[in-house]
């Protein structure tokens, strides 16, 4: 182990969920969210990573039109205490029946357990999009329900509708994101009925409950791939929608009801039916 390391903070106030797919995608190591935005770690300087964010934020500028916030800040620091530092800023949560921890952390007595490492994870619980799609799937599932989780990323959503005793298939167009969802799963002894690389339309099955956690473009390119899948009466839960964008998607799904609405900040799950 090297003396020192670097620890890149990264503040990014709006455009969240873009910035995190950018980072699964181009980081050789792991990272770690929170409310504002990412901290990286790593033995080597992480200039070309600030750099990329950098690039990435004014292409996003152009293409949205609209000015994105973005501060990133390097810090040289010794390397022996980083891990404890790091497992001591990761906190249990609870959302609805279930309890999140990390695996450092003892389970909770009395609600449904999720052990999550974060060193492996992409999706902890601590993000609204993830927290308000959990608790849709808290409130939706139940025994013996069949579901399929659209960008599993880590799993999360899975494995708390496998708890409440759902079959549960899962996929994510990143490998890093399917592996993960694995390793997690087993964290919590714990296996996918089915679990692949690749989209929804990769399978002809029919869910009781279909949840995609992703970003506003990607459900309106993948809807009608969604309410494919839903069995009569089937629940179809969205999330990862910035408000702004809420109306956007609905006209892809004006074909559906919608059975709930959940907000969180600046973000929104819905929970739709298909209209009979």
């Amino acid at each position: 182990m090297q003396e020192y390391y670097y620890e890149l903070v990264v503040k990014v106030p709006s455009h969240h969920s873009l910035f995190s797919d950018f980072l699964a995608d181009t980081l050789p190591v792991g990272f770690e969210e929170n409310d504002d935005g990412f901290i990286i770690r790593s033995e080597e300087e992480l200039d070309t990573i600030a750099w990329g964010l950098e690039q990435f934020s004014e292409a996003l500028q152009k293409a949205l039109g609209q000015a994105i916030e973005l501060e990133c800040t390097q810090t040289k620091l010794k390397n022996s205490d980083w891990v404890s530092l790091y497992q001591k800023s990761i906190e249990p949560l609870v959302i609805d029946k279930f309890y999140i921890h990390p695996t450092w952390d003892e389970p909770h007595q009395e609600l449904i357990n999720i052990v999550i490492d974060p060193a492996l994870a992409f999706g902890t619980g601590h993000h609204p999009t993830t927290a308000s799609a959990l608790r849709a799937v808290s409130n939706y599932v139940k025994e013996g329900s069949s579901l399929i989780d659209v960008g599993c990323g880590s799993g999360i959503l899975g494995i708390g509708a496998m708890k409440l005793g759902a079959i549960v298939d899962a996929c994510d167009t990143d490998i890093v994101s399917v592996e993960n969802s694995i390793e997690n799963a087993k964290l919590n002894s714990l296996k996918f009925a089915d679990i692949w690389e690749g989209s929804i339309s990769k399978t002809s099955k029919k869910y009781d409950v279909v949840v995609a956690n992703i970003v506003a473009d990607v459900l309106t390119f993948i809807a009608k791939d969604l309410k494919k899948a839903l069995n009569n009466n089937a629940i179809l839960i969205l999330s990862g929608i910035l408000d702004k964008y809420e109306t956007k998607v609905l006209n892809f799904y004006k074909d559906c009801e919608i059975v709930e609405r959940i907000a969180q900040d600046e973000w929104v799950t819905l929970i739709l039916k298909m209209k009979v």
